[in-house]
């Protein structure tokens, strides 16, 4: 089981789990942040993959970006770019501060839109040595264009319209505007997407018993948009270079076009690895898809975090 474990970013207290090898030798250790998706919580697929990583001898810690879940921060459900950004500068830190961990040797994996936000924050976060991406989403780009370019720049216009006018609303005292992120129920996502599509799929993920948490509620605050619409993650993903970048994606993923984006914009050393037949979802936890990224994780972070 996961330690629990507290610690400050911004002024918000976040709330994060520490996941330790089985051998507990007084060695150093390489140690893995692992970031969790747009509405998620640590105790899903990023728990998942703590959990993968800390089996095969690496320390991974696991948090609630600040706002969500268990994590300080008002209003609930803001989703902050710049904020998620501090978050993984903060559990780094945090994780320099143990004295299993070797600070030299500390890596970051990011999940759907931590894998927008972990190369993010990696291209100036030097301390990160390794960077990794499960099914990365660049969430300004997919909330500026919607997903695959379907939304027009006058619909983000109105959108940003609206946004404004929620800000006046709380400025007066109301209540942020919630908004669910994906359809909330099986019924509402059959009728909104099609099979094996990112939005259809993720609702089966999260609004199930499949991977449901209390704490993960299906809300962000709308508002959010205005400050989601200016972040970009990608654009000077360059500068992670000489820090290694892995890309890990599924063939059949509707978001794969981030990863290849993300790929080309990159420095060496890159790489860009597919795992065939898989959706974006399929990769948050299904066995056949899941065994193989660990493995590559595994084959990744031991070469760069070897400490050689």
């Amino acid at each position: 089981m996961p330690q629990k474990v507290t610690f400050q970013s911004h002024g918000l207290a976040l709330k994060g789990e520490l996941y330790l090898p089985s051998d507990s030798s007084g060695k150093k250790r390489a140690a893995i942040v692992v970031g969790h998706p747009f509405g998620g919580v640590k105790e899903q697929t990023a728990g998942l993959y703590a959990k993968h990583l800390s089996s095969l001898g690496f320390i991974a810690l696991t948090f609630d970006a600040g706002y969500q879940g268990e994590s300080e921060g008002e209003p609930r459900y803001l989703e902050d770019p710049s904020a998620r950004s501090e978050d993984f500068k903060s559990a780094v830190s945090y994780l320099t501060t143990l004295d299993q961990v070797d600070p030299e040797r500390i890596g970051a994996l990011g999940i759907c839109a931590a894998g927008g936000y972990v190369p993010f924050t990696a291209q100036t976060e030097r301390r990160i040595k390794a960077v990794a991406t499960i099914s990365a989403a660049d969430i300004g780009q997919l909330y500026r264009e919607g997903l695959g370019g379907t939304q027009s720049p006058d619909d983000l216009k109105k959108n940003l319209e609206e946004a404004g006018k929620e800000r006046t609303k709380e400025a007066r005292g109301a209540a942020p505007r919630l908004e669910h992120i994906v359809p909330n129920t099986v019924e509402d996502a059959a009728k909104a997407a099609p099979p094996r599509t990112l939005f259809r799929e993720g609702t089966d993920y999260y609004r199930t018993s499949r991977a449901q948490h209390p704490n993960s509620q299906n809300w962000y605050v709308f508002r959010s948009l205005d400050q989601l619409a200016s972040f970009s993650a990608f654009d000077y993903v360059d500068l992670i270079s000489p820090h290694p970048l892995l890309l890990i994606a599924g063939t059949d993923a509707d978001t794969l076009y981030f990863s290849e984006t993300a790929y080309k914009k990159a420095k060496e050393p890159k790489e860009l690895f597919l795992i065939d037949g898989a959706t974006h979802i399929d990769l948050y936890d299904k066995e056949q898809y899941v065994g193989p990224a660990v493995k590559k994780l595994d084959s990744f972070f031991t070469q760069y975090l070897s400490g050689n």
